[in-house]
């Protein structure tokens, strides 16, 4: 009976307690990438993470699941050029010829906050913390009854009223963690989001871009660039479902 209690406890608190850790994705030079392309001095490449595993994988949850499919895009500006992505004519083309709009960083967080997945891996806010907590506490009260050799109909008495406290301990620190986490998630794809950032001269940049998770497949990027001196935009087409070198 101890054994068991103690196992509940530790499946309740690590429900209650879920963190987020920040993934550091690996990239390499545009040249690396099968569908590299290079447009007027710049070089671009990239990848689609289209299925949960490799989404997973590059965001430490997962993503592809809560509504979002990430592609990466690394930029090797040797132009003189400081460039900008023009968002709002950037398009996904999955499988079946159909267009996909990418969705902005701040539309990206709100649509993963809202997913049933984000919520059954995180948790959402003091009152779910709350009732696992009281949960715990009252195990955690149950099984220091037993302990002390209190008969099992004593100790859940006891237990209520004691894991009453236990929940409003567990639950007020999953409230104040709450929020830290969501912004830490909130920063990480901002961080690593392109959407609305420039390209300098000279410079390597990598990042992704988001798009809805309802597109099952990625076949094709559809991008367009703008020279920010010049104002001269530039088509590029990218396709996503090859093998990489």
């Amino acid at each position: 009976m101890k054994k068991l209690c103690v196992l509940m406890i530790s499946m309740l608190l690590f429900s209650a307690c879920t963190s987020y850790k920040s993934q550091y994705v690996s990239f390499r030079p545009p040249e690396a990438y099968t569908n590299y392309r290079e447009v007027n001095g710049v070089s671009m490449g990239g990848e689609a993470y289209p299925d949960a595993d490799s989404a997973e994988k590059a965001f430490g949850f997962d993503i592809k699941g809560a509504g979002l499919l990430p592609v990466m895009l690394v930029f090797d500006n040797k132009s003189a050029n400081n460039l900008e992505l023009i968002s709002g004519q950037t398009f996904l083309v999955d499988d079946g010829g159909n267009y996909w709009p990418v969705v902005p960083n701040n539309t990206a967080f709100d649509r993963l906050e809202s997913s049933t997945q984000f919520a059954s891996f995180f948790g959402k806010g003091a009152g779910k913390g709350a009732i696992l907590g009281a949960a715990a506490g009252g195990i955690l009260a149950t099984a220091i009854g037993i302990a002390s050799g209190k008969s099992v109909g004593e100790a859940v008495g006891k237990g209520v009223a004691l894991g009453a406290a236990g929940g409003a301990l567990i639950g007020g620190t999953q409230e104040g963690t709450s929020g830290e986490r969501e912004h830490r998630i909130s920063d990480d794809l901002r961080s690593k989001g392109l959407e609305g950032k420039p390209i300098p001269a000279g410079a390597l940049a990598n990042g992704f871009l988001f798009f809805p998770g309802e597109a099952n497949s990625a076949k094709e990027l559809r991008l367009q660039v703008r020279e920010r001196e010049s104002g001269q935009v530039h088509k590029v087409s990218l396709p996503l479902n090859t093998a990489k070198k």
